[in-house]
């Protein structure tokens, strides 16, 4: 394994979608994959902001923020 994968999302329409699609793709064999539902785990909104997550779903891949479509601001979820 190369590297972490940290998918966060809020469990909406377009975050659930989005775990479908792209956070499936991820090849396991290179990445360890998280997948961090911040509507149910609220203690991990932290992390997500100081990996640089501004919404919902996003992908920090190697430590660097991917934002994918838009379902939740990060401070709608606080």
């Amino acid at each position: 394994m190369t590297g972490k994968a940290v998918f966060y999302h809020a469990g909406c329409p377009v975050c659930v979608a989005a775990e479908d699609s792209l956070a499936n793709a991820i090849d396991r064999t290179r990445y360890e994959v998280e997948i961090v539902h911040l509507g149910n785990d609220r203690g991990r909104i932290s992390d997500a902001e100081a990996a640089g997550v501004k919404s919902v779903p996003a992908l920090v891949l190697e430590g660097l923020a991917f934002h994918i479509n838009f379902g939740a601001s990060i401070s709608d979820l606080k």
